[in-house]
């Protein structure tokens, strides 16, 4: 079973020792259609109302705050309320996040290298340096850690549950999650 998270951000434990936990909010989610349970289903991400998919509000008669859609594995047999029963029994959850994206960065920023010494007039600063090897290969090996885009992919990991509010709809989980506060995300139940 998956469900869609918002990360509220992180926060501890205020027993001895402490223990840090991230907190995830439980997204309100409609389930639009259910087949070989994959199911469609319709959540609000806090953003304005957007035209594009006022058809699919209007087929599957939601209403305005349900402004986007996916698809994923729930534990409804039929459309409705997402039923989130599941986290109460649940030990262990795998997280599904986007990273913080930097943007194109630099081998020092992106990989940590140390970058030239700063003293003596050389030029080399935060430069990535030789790349290449002598007369074979002749060319520069797949994979060489160089400039480029650094962050905004998918990271997973799994996490322990530390308590699940179904009022609220609060999630806390040990330890962290990647991406940034606010973001939204999925988890899925692997234990």
């Amino acid at each position: 079973m998956e469900f869609i998270v918002e990360k509220i951000g992180m926060s501890r434990t205020v027993s001895v020792p402490a223990v840090p936990v991230t907190l995830l909010k439980v997204l309100d989610t409609k389930v639009c259609e259910v087949t070989d349970g994959v199911a469609i289903v319709s959540y609000s991400n806090g953003k304005k109302f957007n035209k594009t998919i006022e058809g699919q509000q209007k087929k599957y008669n939601l209403s305005k705050e349900f402004n986007r859609f996916a698809t994923m594995e729930v534990a409804n047999s039929e459309a409705g309320d997402l039923d989130v029963s599941g986290l109460a029994e649940a030990k262990i959850l795998k997280t599904t996040f986007k990273t913080k994206g930097r943007g194109f960065s630099g081998a020092v920023k992106r990989w940590n290298f140390a970058g030239g010494r700063a003293s003596h007039g050389h030029r080399m600063g935060k430069r990535t340096g030789s790349i290449g090897n002598a007369e074979w290969p002749g060319r520069v090996q797949p994979g060489k850690k160089m400039p480029g885009q650094y962050g905004n992919t998918n990271v997973s990991v799994k996490n322990e549950i530390f308590s699940f509010d179904a009022e609220t709809g609060i999630l806390a989980v040990k330890g962290s999650v990647s991406g940034p506060n606010g973001g939204l995300g999925k988890v899925r139940i692997a234990k």
